[in-house]
């Protein structure tokens, strides 16, 4: 999905909090445009967004269907929830880097294992997860 920097994403942003518990006119509190593209992308040329199929994330909040924002220019550094290509295949997971160097692709969710990934496997990381955009 490709980004269109020519039509913004802007809406009207409330300044004020929202309680939780008693309802407020929110239409007194409008302070400005919010530009979802601003607030959600920071490299623009370098984010892509991808859908998630799977369970292996759950338990950081990415379930199935969420949409993924995945930045290409940022560094995937040990403990950032990344997109890899693990022998052809695109996978999300929380990179874990050990002492001696090796990567590891860790799910969230108790019923998968982490992945310790070896020079005989194909891999590459094609970015990092910056957002999740779900439904409720």
């Amino acid at each position: 999905m490709a980004i269109n920097n020519n039509s913004p994403w802007q809406m009207p942003f409330i300044g004020s909090l929202v309680p939780a518990g008693f309802p407020s006119p929110a239409q007194d509190y409008i302070e400005a445009v919010l530009d979802l593209n601003e607030l959600l992308i920071q490299h623009p040329a370098a984010t892509y967004f991808v859908r998630v199929e799977g369970y292996s994330m759950v338990d950081s909040g990415i379930n199935p269907n969420d949409i993924l924002i995945v930045d290409r220019s940022l560094e995937a550094s040990d403990g950032k929830v990344i997109i890899a290509v693990l022998d052809g295949e695109f996978t999300v997971k929380r990179l874990h880097i050990d002492k001696n160097g090796n990567y590891f692709l860790v799910p969230e969710n108790a019923d998968y294992t982490p992945i310790k990934v070896t020079d005989e496997m194909g891999f590459s990381i094609w970015g990092v997860v910056t957002n999740v955009i779900h439904k409720l």
